[in-house]
């Protein structure tokens, strides 16, 4: 055996120094998008929109030309009916909701436009330990709206049909 060694050190430095180089070119990259004005902070994930107000969106879109929902949705129930208000400037207003007999719950949905006010019935079933028939109860729901009726038309969500024209 020789006296001499390979110079390993110096190049197992290089290959160190190349390599923490290579990582803070490569940090400075990945940060340079940080903090930038498009950038926000939140405590929550953004809130995915449920079907009605996927439905409503595409009414207001598509109006007129609007087909019905396919089946009974607990989330979008057609209304029976709305009752005309004494005047365009209300704010509240009354609508009829079918609903099933022993659902435990049951409400109205709405969505306000320019020109459109959509509305659909809603329901949440009981714990069916029991027997229950499969009827259907109407009601009245009273709603207040954002803004007064005006000259804007109320639709149902879930026939998309017009209840009313203001």
């Amino acid at each position: 055996m020789s006296g001499t060694r390979p110079r390993t050190g110096s190049r197992t430095r290089s290959r160190s120094r190349t390599a923490v180089l290579a990582m803070a070119a490569a940090g400075a990259v990945a940060l340079s998008g940080c903090g930038s004005g498009t950038q926000t902070v939140g405590t929550a994930p953004p809130k995915q929109k449920d079907p009605f107000e996927q439905r409503a969106e595409q009414i207001v879109r598509d109006w007129p030309k609007v087909s019905p929902v396919s089946g009974r949705k607990d989330t979008m129930l057609p209304l029976t009916g709305a009752d005309r208000p004494r005047n365009t400037a209300v704010r509240e207003l009354t609508v009829t909701v079918g609903h099933g007999a022993c659902d435990a719950k049951y409400g109205v949905h709405t969505h306000e436009s320019k020109d459109l006010v959509v509305v659909a019935g809603w329901s949440k079933k009981k714990n069916q330990n029991g027997m229950c028939t499969s009827q259907l109860v109407t009601d009245k729901v009273e709603i207040t709206l954002k803004s007064p009726l005006d000259d804007r038309e109320l639709v149902d969500a879930a026939t998309g049909k017009q209840l009313l024209k203001g």
